[in-house]
């Protein structure tokens, strides 16, 4: 059975649609297209944060940073658990990341000229070689591929909420967000199954179509997609910010 680390994309998916039935079935190429409207949606939403940050409207920025961050964490719970929900849900995921994604960027942008073309064009750089690598064989969502990617993705989620913790103390794990060799290191495992991620994502959409999965599992895929997108591109910024802040 199918495996994914992203928990919008598990194995139990299917089992769960498997005894319904649905007159059409999901496709990759309207998963595609799904991801395409999503991203437009979070562009459009990141513009209008980064539009604030530069007209010097902090306390806006910050309101609507925070209905990004609170408001797309509880939209992602929801989808997760009403996969049904998605065709309405994942636009919305979309739109409230980017408010969040818009703001955070602009504050770096500010600090370390050029990093988000930087960081965009090595989000969809590594997204393009590692479909390119699925498709071709290359790379392959085996079981014991999947297995790690799975634990080392947990792995690192342990650390983050370690951390999360240690901050109402007033204190971190040391060196991994510092911009020290360890820090950039972290950075680097970080980025890399973050990337690989991706490649279990392809998987789950292809299974999906293969599967006759029901129409709105396209938006369900799509959203899936975008929470690795979203986490690499945060990710690759931090690694980033972290080089620049060495010069």
């Amino acid at each position: 059975m199918m495996r994914t680390s992203n928990p919008a994309l598990n194995d139990k998916t299917f089992q769960q649609l498997g005894s319904v039935g649905y007159s059409e079935a999901m496709t990759v190429q309207g998963t595609v297209n799904k991801t395409g409207m999503m991203l437009l949606l979070l562009i459009a939403s990141a513009a209008y944060t980064w539009s604030l940050f530069i007209e010097g409207n902090t306390e806006s920025l910050m309101m609507w940073m925070m209905v990004g961050l609170i408001g797309g964490l509880i939209t992602a719970f929801v989808t997760v658990f009403k996969k049904e929900w998605s065709p309405v849900t994942a636009p919305v995921y979309a739109v409230l990341e980017g408010f969040a994604l818009g703001g955070i960027s602009a504050i770096l942008e500010a600090r370390y000229e050029g990093i988000v073309i930087q960081a965009v064009a090595l989000t969809f750089g590594t997204a393009g070689c590692l479909l390119i690598a699925y498709k071709s064989g290359i790379i392959k969502a085996t079981e014991n591929f999947k297995l790690g990617v799975f634990a080392a993705t947990g792995a690192i989620g342990l650390i983050y909420l370690i951390g999360w913790i240690m901050s109402f103390f007033g204190t971190s794990i040391p060196a991994i967000h510092e911009n020290g060799l360890i820090g950039i290191g972290f950075s680097l495992v970080v980025v890399t199954v973050a990337a690989l991620n991706l490649v279990l994502d392809f998987d789950f959409i292809e299974k999906g179509a293969e599967h006759g999965a029901p129409k709105f599992m396209e938006w369900y895929a799509a959203f899936g997609l975008m929470v690795t997108l979203i986490w690499l591109y945060l990710e690759i910024l931090r690694l980033l910010s972290k080089l620049n802040s060495r010069k």
